[in-house]
């Protein structure tokens, strides 16, 4: 039954697409349209469309000498996103459960992506009152300290295409919906190492965040904590939670490569 359930959303065309990949993902290096249309019992029309189509988004890509068509680098990129992420993830997980252990709130990974920030993973407070789960969710990263904590390493031309046309909604009082006072704000959480929300997403809702790097030097994702902001005063933010959340971001960047040096090819001379 939930089979059939399914089968009702698949696209077909989306469907042709992934198995023309799925075909070219086999031990052959290259396939020709003849064959893939005779594999896939389609027209050979309908091949070249779904290539043409894949071909312009680097998905797949042509053997100029021998008019084949093989997988493309976008396919590789991919991977490689999806390796980096799990790699963080896994990387994570003991330290998320370090800093609720800690402080016991709530405390999550998130992923800057394109204006958003996307929840990877986190851990729970114990505690009975608490805030609704993010894992999964996609909230707007202006308005979140661990979406402040990426944005404000962003260079000036990027955080312009994210953001330079929009404009920002006021989900609470409290959200920052100048560019001007965003900007200014976000030069401030990267003086400090660290970003603050004080119910600037959600009412009764408070978190801080700091940033994650890794090998490459480069800000990669955010950690942070969240909760009733009955239980996270200024006090404590200021004199427990920005040095948990600081000793927490210092040793997952460090798990993830951050401060240690790369070797040249062939070793020291």
């Amino acid at each position: 039954m939930v089979k059939r359930e399914r089968s009702r959303y698949v696209v077909q065309s989306v469907n042709n697409a992934l198995d023309v990949l799925e075909n070219l993902a086999g031990p052959d290096d290259e396939l020709g349209v003849t064959e893939l249309a005779k594999r896939q019992g389609l027209h050979k029309n309908n091949i070249l469309r779904l290539l043409g189509t894949l071909e312009a988004k680097g998905y797949v890509e042509q053997n100029k000498l021998t008019g084949n068509y093989r997988l493309g680098l976008r396919i590789f990129e991919l991977g490689q996103n999806f390796v980096a992420h799990l790699k963080l993830i896994q990387e994570a997980r003991p330290i998320l459960e370090k800093i609720v252990a800690a402080c016991n709130e709530s405390a999550y990974l998130a992923l800057l992506q394109n204006g958003d920030v996307v929840y990877l993973d986190g851990v729970e407070t114990t505690q009975a009152v608490r805030i609704a789960p993010r894992i999964g969710r996609r909230l707007k990263a202006y308005c979140t300290a661990v979406g402040k904590a990426q944005l404000a390493y962003q260079e000036p031309e990027k955080f312009e295409e994210l953001y330079g046309d929009e404009p920002l909604h006021p989900y609470t009082e409290t959200t920052i919906t100048d560019m001007g006072a965003l900007k200014a704000h976000l030069k401030l959480v990267a003086e400090q190492g660290c970003a603050v929300d004080r119910e600037e997403f959600e009412n009764n809702v408070s978190c801080v965040a700091v940033p994650i790097r890794d090998y490459t030097q480069q800000v990669v994702a955010g950690i942070s904590i969240a909760g009733p902001s009955s239980r996270l005063p200024d006090e404590r933010i200021e004199s427990e939670l920005i040095g948990i959340m600081k000793e927490a971001g210092a040793e997952l960047s460090h798990r993830l490569g951050y401060g240690i040096a790369v070797p040249l090819s062939g070793g020291e001379r």
